[in-house]
């Protein structure tokens, strides 16, 4: 992975793990209705399909880009895709709503593994800044064009039986891709060297674990069931949990035995503005991406493949302002990331005083095409403000902590801005509803995307990211 050809190959071959990741979240959003009534699901069930998922993939990320530094980030990266692709066939032979729901969690556990190990080779194949910067928008490319996917074929696959239901062609797909992967990584990629030797932290994963499933079930599934005792329950052990995790953390490095997460990660700057920019981001942008589908699909009565189709400007857009941004990054710097959160916040503003009801579809998907245009300023670039000044040897668990702050930030921002947009739309079904508890969600977005420009603005001037 030395040579410039090398390196590029191996950069198709890393984003491989991110595609498939985020087209097992979007794929299935849309194809929900129909896996319900295949496998006669409840709705607490159903909405597990989803969740399990996440909470598999939040609870492992952080274990699972520090398993690269103790055993090789190709090994570990192989064993994810591995198991990734193994879960996938599962989940397609599931018969019932639990044998899918187990399935799910380990398919969100098995990426964990592979998506923390392909952030962490691309810091190490990529040392020089503009080619990181680079290499980076790719990987932001990716995300969008695997959300894009995942909502057109899920639409697609959900209506249409070729040997077996369509929803489970949705998990079947992984396989040749998965088959592809595995192939190209053990051919072309270099194992990289053992980072850390010592005992793997163990106590530390399992308390963080614990702690990390507590808070990540009570944001997905609490504002679902009307937030009830059990929520607070949940939530008063996360606390507890992830406190424990600190205190032990703190001990193991002050007796130099390898903690799972070296807390000086935190004591620089730039590390922590980073973190809770990303968090304040992918809580409007995930939140977003749900109340803009739902208010298409419910509010006006789209049906899920158009919805899909609607957001083929969007993705497009985003590639082209990635492409954009990777060649001003090394120039501008962070100026580049507070271009697209203006673009961002004048796509809210216009959907939020001129979306109405006899908006035609060209309409609704200029909004959107805004939206993607701002974004791919922003989001694939989030990744060089948290990681930029980290040490190779922390590179995996600052992985971890970076994919864990984004899934958290997703589960909130649906448990916050999505509560807000139910809440207001649970008075009454009819179109004016949907409207407006779509302005109150963009509103709320708003003053999510104002901390992410605030978080930005405590970056010193001199910073390149």
């Amino acid at each position: 992975m030395s040579t410039t050809i090398n390196k590029w190959y191996a950069l198709l071959i890393v984003l491989t793990a991110p595609l498939l990741y985020v087209i097992d979240i979007f794929i299935i959003n849309i194809a929900i209705p129909t896996i319900k009534s295949n496998l006669h699901a409840s709705d607490g069930e159903i909405q597990l399909v989803i969740a399990s998922y996440l909470l598999g993939s939040a609870c492992f990320l952080i274990i699972g880009g520090r398993a690269g530094d103790f055993l090789g980030k190709k090994k570990v990266f192989f064993g994810g895709m591995l198991a990734f692709t193994i879960t996938s066939c599962i989940c397609g032979l599931s018969q019932t709503a639990a044998q899918l729901n187990i399935a799910r969690f380990f398919q969100g556990v098995s990426s964990a593994f592979m998506v923390t190990q392909s952030i962490s080779l691309i810091q190490l194949l990529f040392i020089d800044t503009k080619e990181r910067a680079v290499a980076i928008g790719w990987y932001g490319i990716t995300l969008s064009i695997a959300a894009i996917i995942g909502q057109v074929l899920g639409g697609y696959l959900a209506e249409i039986y070729f040997f077996v239901e369509g929803w489970r062609l949705i998990f079947f797909i992984n396989l040749p891709v998965g088959i592809f992967s595995l192939l190209a990584i053990h051919r072309y990629l270099t194992e990289t060297a053992k980072t850390v030797k010592g005992r793997f932290d163990y106590q530390g994963a399992f308390v963080l674990t614990i702690g990390l499933a507590c808070l990540i079930y009570a944001l997905t599934e609490g504002r679902e069931n009307s937030f009830p005792w059990w929520f607070y329950v949940l939530f008063i052990l996360s606390l507890v949990f992830l406190s424990l995790f600190v205190f032990i953390e703190q001990k193991k490095r002050l007796n130099e035995q390898y903690p799972l997460i070296d807390l000086s990660l935190f004591k620089i700057k730039d590390f922590r503005i980073g973190l809770f920019a990303v968090l304040f981001h992918f809580m409007l942008h995930t939140a977003y991406l749900l109340i803009i589908a739902v208010y298409l699909q419910s509010g006006l009565g789209i049906t899920a493949l158009t919805c899909g189709l609607y957001f083929i400007p969007h993705a497009i857009f985003f590639m082209l302002s990635s492409r954009i941004a990777s060649r001003l990054l090394p120039r501008f710097g962070k100026a580049v990331l507070q271009l697209g959160l203006a673009i961002i916040l004048l796509s809210f503003l216009m959907q939020i005083f001129f979306f109405t009801a006899q908006n035609k579809p060209f309409i609704s998907m200029l909004f959107l095409a805004l939206y993607g245009f701002g974004n791919g300023f922003v989001l694939p670039f989030l990744l060089n403000v948290v990681l930029n000044n980290i040490h190779e040897k922390d590179a995996g668990a600052a992985s971890g902590v970076f994919s864990t702050f984004q899934q958290t930030a997703s589960a909130l921002g649906i448990s916050v801005i999505g509560g807000v947009f139910y809440t207001v739309l649970d008075t009454g079904r009819y179109l004016a509803n949907y409207l407006f508890a779509l302005q109150c969600g963009l509103t709320v977005c708003i003053v999510f995307l104002i901390g992410v420009w605030l978080m930005l603005c405590l970056l010193p001037n001199e910073r390149r990211t």
